[in-house]
């Protein structure tokens, strides 16, 4: 399935969670905490006021509580304004 999204939004893909143990007791995924960053898979064209300036491949930092997550083809994608990205990863 090809997702392509409007205007100002973009689609990441979010890192993983990082594995973490505490004295040989593994903590599960309901616990963990989400990963606030990931790659930008696809980009919308932006707007008339505002320019899209991320664009795929990109690596981004985002809010804890930014974007909708969806799930395409098995794999969990957020969908976020480019506005709600803080930050691209050099």
């Amino acid at each position: 399935m090809t997702i392509k999204p409007l205007a100002d939004r973009v689609l990441i893909k979010p890192a993983p969670a990082e594995e973490k143990t505490v004295g040989g007791i593994i903590i599960p995924d309901t616990a963990k905490e989400k990963p606030l960053q990931g790659e930008v898979i696809a980009a919308g064209n932006g707007t008339k006021d505002e320019e899209m300036v991320l664009k795929a491949g990109d690596n981004v930092l985002y809010g804890k509580y930014s974007g909708t997550e969806v799930e395409l083809d098995g794999e969990k994608y957020l969908i976020m304004r480019q506005s709600d990205v803080l930050a691209v990863i050099c």
